[in-house]
């Protein structure tokens, strides 16, 4: 090489070294440094702080049934880092190997760090390097995102102390302001808020977006301090410049749902209905601003056209992942309408759609399940609300909506049980009672049904597959998947098989025995070997069935006794529980038809006069209230119907029988049982009316059974199980005798 081009080589490495220094402030370094940052390092940390937020979108879920979140992020508040750290604290142990798998927001970070560190011209305490303000305040994001709040605001402060005059001193308030949100101080964010929109109303030459950005963020503050009528005016204003499509399109969702809380339904439908309409606006927010604008929409001729707009979007191939909801609303609509079938159909066609979440589901369960109690069909509604419990998630069990559900069914799943009681045990009551030439008959008839039943199904699947071999042969010789004549070389042959199936057989997990609803059977019980080792169907054989009927006394005297106990708390079930006068006469008057136990005419006697006054029979009510005052004067019952008007115990005298309670209990747990019983006794005429009477009962029951026989002690608590069916005492006495009867 020539000397003159060594002279240029090494002029020019000079240079490069030269301008490397971050301590001389002259054009060439701080070229050199401001160039390096903003399009390598600061490029590669943006473009990572960018996949996080994707990352962030994609993952976050809103639910439109709550109000959405201003910002659109769920943040784990048990897992909030509020340790202080200098720039590069997390990154500087370890080295590349280390760093690998480091998320979006820490690769961000780490970048930002390293032109922090790299990059940084800080000389006599001025930055002469222009990028260190967007180094901080990517630092700060990528930190606010990865919850280390206190961090973030570190990184802020920094860019607002240090960088007065920078471009992005501005934004950088806004980030700081939203950290403190985040960690309670939301009164100190809306004061430096306050100072910045002061200061950016000022300022003829600012970007709208930042405007944007602070009336958001000072949304969010008041939304924390509960101040509504302030999110309001906020919402408002960051919805005026429409920088921000996506954000703006969620503050107007928020504001709807806010008026509509407010109960401001005109102002709702107003801002719904403009989102609807904007073609800037996202599709999940345009599609559920109709179906908000159709939720404020009041049940008149409005709700007509509301409902055509909902048909006509269903039928929009485009909007099939929000079929879930229109369908609901469109039962909504119905329902209010007083098209209780039609509204039926849409929510069981919500419950199908493809796209769909169990949130989602839990509502038309609920409504489906609220239709059906209406019309006083508790198994169905019990079915459509155990639905509800089987696909609500943890996140929201402990609603109040779920809670109260949860209550309701409760209640169903007695009911049901109750009612499977008296059916079963009905039809078998029946059998027994029949003469052995009418139980033959019977059965046979019933033999002859599932015979048939079974050839039906059998000629099915023959057809199914007859049907798939049609299908096969007429395939394309082209196509490798369809080739041959075999049934599952279709698609069209295979699928309306699987449709077939499912109609017969219903959904199968894929296991052994899958043909039978109770895997505890095994299909080889259903044959038996005949005199010449023939296999014989069980199902078709008559002897399976006449001697599975009971003979024994004891086991039909019990089926009675349970039957019984079950009409008699089906009755209060349906009388006080789901106040169903007619449904609670039905099982007490049929219980007082077939009980031969002359306890029970008492009670049964008292509910039934109670629910014949309800309904104003007064023939019935004064033939109830007679039996009562005529057979049994002294009881309380007797007592209350004698002076309705009367109050029940005064409130001192109760006080009074509380103390006496206290006293014959500590009697009872010092083992002197004999003497609990007769102070109750004794006390007895005292107790008239008081709502202690079912306690001293079952106290002495407890008692007499901890020195009487077990038969006594069985007698005493049936008293308190059919005397106070409905209390916990009552409840509790029918335990314990459950238990005996086990024993």
């Amino acid at each position: 090489m020539k000397k003159g081009g060594k002279i240029i080589v090494f002029s020019v490495l000079v240079a490069i070294v030269y301008s490397c220094s971050v301590k001389k402030d002259a054009f060439l370094n701080r070229s050199y440094h401001a160039v390096t940052t903003k399009y390598n390092v600061l490029f590669n940390g943006e473009q990572a702080y960018l996949k996080g937020l994707e990352e962030i979108q994609e993952k976050h879920e809103d639910n439109f049934w709550k109000r959405l979140q201003i910002e659109p992020i769920t943040f784990d508040e048990s897992t909030i880092d509020t340790k202080v750290l200098t720039p590069g604290a997390d990154f500087n142990a370890g080295g590349e190997e280390e760093n690998k798998n480091l998320t979006p927001f820490e690769k961000a970070e780490e970048k930002a760090v390293k032109a922090i560190q790299t990059h940084s011209m800080n000389i006599n305490g001025y930055e002469k390097n222009s990028q260190i303000d967007d180094a901080y305040l990517l630092l700060g994001k990528s930190r606010y995102y990865t919850q280390r709040f206190i961090p973030a605001l570190e990184a802020f402060n920094y860019v607002i102390v240090n960088y007065p005059k920078a471009n992005l001193n501005y934004e950088t308030r806004i980030w700081r302001a939203k950290a403190n949100i985040r960690l309670g101080n939301e009164k100190r964010a809306i004061q430096t808020l306050r100072l910045l929109l002061d200061v950016l109303d000022e300022t003829e030459k600012i970007d709208k977006s930042t405007k944007e950005q602070a009336y958001t963020a000072m949304a969010m503050a008041y939304e924390q301090t509960d101040t509504i009528q302030k999110v309001v005016d906020y919402l408002k204003l960051a919805t005026t410049t429409n920088y921000n499509k996506e954000q703006t399109a969620r503050n107007m969702f928020v504001l709807g749902q806010v008026y509509s809380e407010l109960d401001r339904k005109d102002s709702a439908r107003m801002v719904f209905k403009k989102l609807a309409e904007s073609r800037k606006a996202p599709d999940r927010f345009r599609i559920r601003a109709e179906i908000e604008y159709a939720k404020n929409t009041p049940n008149d001729s409005a709700s007509i056209v509301v409902l055509a707009r909902m048909n006509k979007l269903i039928k929009n191939t485009d909007n099939r992942k929000f079929l879930n909801a229109l369908y609901y609303q469109a039962g909504v609509l119905e329902e209010g309408r007083n098209n209780p079938e039609k509204a039926a159909e849409y929510y069981k066609k919500s419950l199908q759609a493809k796209h769909n979440n169990n949130y989602q589901k839990t509502y038309a369960y609920e409504r489906l399940a609220d239709m059906a109690f209406e019309k006083e069909d508790y198994l169905l509604a019990g079915s459509y609300y155990d639905s509800v419990m089987q696909v609500v998630s943890k996140e929201f069990d402990q609603e109040k909506r779920i809670r109260k559900i949860r209550r309701k069914n409760k209640g169903l799943i007695t009911l049901r049980q109750y009612e499977e009681t008296v059916k079963n045990n009905d039809s078998i009551l029946q059998l027994v009672a029949m003469t052995p030439d009418e139980r033959t008959v019977f059965f046979e008839s019933y033999i002859e049904k599932i015979k048939k039943e079974d050839e039906e199904k059998q000629q099915q699947l023959l057809n199914l597959q007859n049907f798939g071999n049609s299908f096969g042969g007429g395939a394309s010789i082209n196509s490798v998947a369809n080739k041959g004549k075999w049934y599952f070389y279709n698609t069209q042959a295979l699928n309306f098989g699987k449709a077939e199936f499912q109609k017969v057989w219903g959904t199968r997990p894929l296991e052994d025995n899958w043909r039978l609803s109770d895997k505890s059977i095994n299909t080889v019980e259903n044959t038996s070997a005949n005199a010449e080792g023939t296999k014989v169907n069980t199902r078709y054989e008559l002897s399976t069935y006449l001697d599975a009927i009971p003979t024994d006394e004891q086991v039909i005297t019990n089926l009675v006794l349970e039957r019984n106990d079950a009409l008699y708390q089906l009755g209060l079930i349906y009388k006080e529980q789901f106040i169903n006068h007619a449904l609670a006469i039905k099982n007490l008057e049929r219980l007082r038809e077939v009980s031969t136990d002359d306890k029970l005419e008492l009670p049964i006697s008292y509910h039934l006069y109670q629910v014949y006054k309800e309904q104003g029979d007064i023939a019935k009510f004064n033939e109830y209230k007679n039996i009562i005052l005529q057979k049994y004067p002294e009881t309380t019952f007797a007592q209350i119907i004698k002076n309705p008007d009367v109050k029940l115990v005064a409130e001192k005298k109760e006080d009074e029988i509380l103390n006496k309670y206290k006293e014959v209990y500590y009697l009872y747990k010092e083992n002197k049982f004999e003497e609990a019983v007769n102070e109750i006794d004794n006390f007895s005429s005292s107790l008239q009316n008081s709502n202690l009477i079912p306690k001293f009962a079952l106290l002495k029951a407890l008692a007499i059974g901890k020195y009487q026989d077990k038969e006594t002690y069985k007698k005493e608590l049936e008293f308190v199980a059919v005397s106070y069916a409905t209390t916990e005492e009552g409840k509790k006495a029918k335990e314990i005798i459950e238990q005996l009867n086990k024993t």
